[in-house]
């Protein structure tokens, strides 16, 4: 009898708490010492929620003030502010995500809105937990970019990280275990960006009038990626890049090229507007400066930088290599053609080749030159390949620049002939890290042909983004596309085919239609003068859905003229027909989510993305 009371008991408790009116629970969260609480009170419910949300945030700061090492010396005008005023701005970081999940107690609403805004102090922890849990993952991310040679992405990482532990309660705390012993991360990151800033070395390959041909190499081989500005005699450039080792800038007239004076990015300001939260803790905290950055190129001598330009010039032939990979046994005929085609592009007489194109393929060569101001680098090493019908060329790399837009980007554009011999294609090949990975790889029932399918389809793919080919992406996208935007799971309406991607409690959320996501694509393509996307660290694996179905996993850096970010791709594509490859799952992360695969190790690389092994 007694245990039926009990059982009642608590059957009524839920009515019992409900039936609590708002003062009343007001009451005891203020009298619970384990709850921090703020209050707002205003004519609109939203400025009293803003209001309670800054109540709190000073409410917090007091709390943990006390427990946080705080390096005023650190903060951005420390000298100007008081330790309370710098705490809150340090907590205030945190408001952009994590601390919009606290709860909300309503006592009242507009045109006398009053609202409490709290927060257990267990989960305050977690918030903290949480900020130190993303620094890791950009450590882990940076020394797997570090590996691959792509700098760009590993000096990104290693600052992004070293900006968030600033913000930290205990930021001497974290370490890092490396081989064995646990390096602390305050120390340990600064040492790896040094070590990676003295490692890197530019040499001059060649210079004509005011054009000068780079070779960057990190730790003797060329990098994979790298982004740079020089002084080009009056100020620093716009952003540069080098990708595979090649890069080449533009002096004004008369320069001298005797001590030319670079500076390699690593803070990458204008990518952290993807992350609310790491942007503020940017503003509050001064940046750290790494005078190595910094670096004095003194012009070599002449039989120094013939040494260079051979250099220069493997790295060059190097980019068209392609491993299992069926090379065509005469393609003298197709050589010539593009060496026309690209005295043409030299001699800006672009309608002398037109008869070398098909409709299709002339208009995406047109979109090519007015992509942005092109030059070519070196001497191209043409290679030809067999797939199916098609030849394809690999590769002529070229300098596209965006004067206005303060950017410059290289790329190895490839060019693909159908079976009448004429060019039905130009797209920007993948660089060599994703390449090898691609051609390289040893791989159970992997064919030359489907290598070659998996590199020209990812090529096609991320060259429609920048020469704004809206019909191609939509003909690759099934109707029924499962399409993943972000941190919000969506997809199409679910169809008797795709309905074996759908058990999967992480696919089955809002729905975005195909059409939805083509015209998100669409006004894009209006709203930017140029569109570029890098593809790094990819991951192929072949799918037990499908004859020749593939999981990608990428890591995609994404450019525009008014916009960039970073974040991880993933694509399951069908590539059964090599003329009509079909997207069936798409999605993409700015940063790894904590509960997608949470029970990996999170240095696992599949910590926290969305994978193959996921459907």
């Amino acid at each position: 009898m007694r245990k039926l009371v009990g059982t009642f008991c608590l059957m009524l408790l839920p009515l019992w708490v409900a039936a609590q009116t708002p003062l009343e629970q007001l009451a005891k969260i203020q009298a619970d010492e384990n709850y921090i609480w703020g209050e707002g009170r205003n004519t609109t419910d939203s400025k009293a929620n803003q209001g309670a949300l800054n109540d709190l945030i000073s409410k917090i700061s007091v709390t943990v003030q006390s427990e946080t090492n705080l390096d005023m010396q650190q903060i951005a005008d420390g000298d100007k502010v008081d330790s309370k005023t710098a705490m809150e701005a340090v907590v205030r970081t945190y408001s952009a995500g994590s601390l919009n999940n606290t709860k909300s107690l309503w006592i009242s609403h507009e045109p006398e809105a009053y609202v409490v805004r709290y927060i257990h102090k267990s989960e305050l922890e977690k918030v903290f937990q949480e900020r130190e849990d993303r620094i890791l993952s950009y450590v882990y991310t940076a020394q797997n970019a570090e590996r691959e040679a792509r700098i760009d992405d590993a000096l990104r990482n290693y600052y992004w990280a070293l900006c968030l532990l600033k913000s930290l309660q205990h930021p001497n705390a974290v370490k890092i275990d490396q081989d064995g012993i646990k390096q602390t991360l305050t120390v340990w990151i600064p040492e790896q960006i040094n070590h990676i800033l003295g490692n890197i070395k530019t040499e001059i390959a060649k210079v004509e009038e005011n054009v000068v041909d780079l070779l960057i190499t990190y730790k003797g081989k060329p990098v994979t990626s790298l982004d740079f500005r020089f002084m080009d005699g009056m100020n620093y450039s716009f952003v540069n890049s080098a990708k595979d080792g090649l890069s080449q800038i533009d002096l004004h007239p008369g320069t001298p090229t005797d001590k030319l004076q670079l500076k390699y990015e690593y803070e990458f300001a204008g990518q952290m507007r993807q992350d609310r939260e790491l942007e503020m803790v940017a503003e509050v905290f001064n940046p750290t400066p790494f005078p190595k950055a910094t670096v004095v190129i003194n012009g070599p001598k002449k039989k120094e930088m013939k040494a260079t330009q051979e250099k220069f010039e493997e790295t060059v032939k190097s980019m068209s290599l392609a491993e299992h990979a069926t090379a065509v046994q005469q393609p003298e005929d197709y050589a010539q053609i593009i060496n026309n085609i690209l005295g043409a592009i030299k001699a800006k007489n672009y309608g002398s080749v037109q008869d070398y194109f098909t409709e299709g393929g002339y208009d995406m060569f047109t979109r090519l030159i007015n992509y942005g101001t092109a030059s070519i680098l070196g001497t191209p090493n043409l290679n030809f390949y067999q797939l199916g019908d098609r030849v394809i060329c690999r590769s002529v790399p070229m300098k596209f620049a965006f004067k206005n837009n303060n950017r410059s980007f290289v790329e190895d554009v490839t060019f693909t002939f159908g079976a009448d011999r004429k060019i039905e294609s130009i797209a920007f090949g993948l660089d060599k890290a994703a390449r090898d990975d691609i051609f390289n790889r040893e791989a159970a029932g992997w064919t030359d042909s489907i290598r070659m399918v998996i590199a020209t389809f990812l090529e096609n793919y991320k060259t429609a983004f920048a020469l704004k080919r809206a019909d191609y992406i939509k003909s690759i996208f099934d109707d029924d596309a499962i399409i993943i935007v972000g941190h919000v799971i969506k997809k199409a309406q679910k169809s008797a085919e795709n309905s074996k991607y759908l058990d999967n409690e992480m696919v089955k959320h809002t729905r975005l239609s195909k059409q939805e996501y083509i015209r998100n694509v669409e006004r894009s393509f209006k709203s930017n003068q140029f569109i570029n996307i890098r593809f790094t660290d990819n991951d192929v694996k072949k799918m037990g859905v499908g004859a020749d179905t593939y999981g990608i996993q990428i890591h995609q850096d994404y450019y525009s003229s008014s916009y960039s970010d970073t974040g991880y791709l993933f694509l399951m594509v069908d590539l059964n027909d090599i003329d009509q490859p079909c997207i069936k799952v798409r999605t993409w992360q700015p940063k790894r989510d904590p509960n997608i695969n949470s029970t990996f190790d999170k240095s696992d690389r599949y910590y926290g993305l969305i994978y193959g092994g996921n459907f």
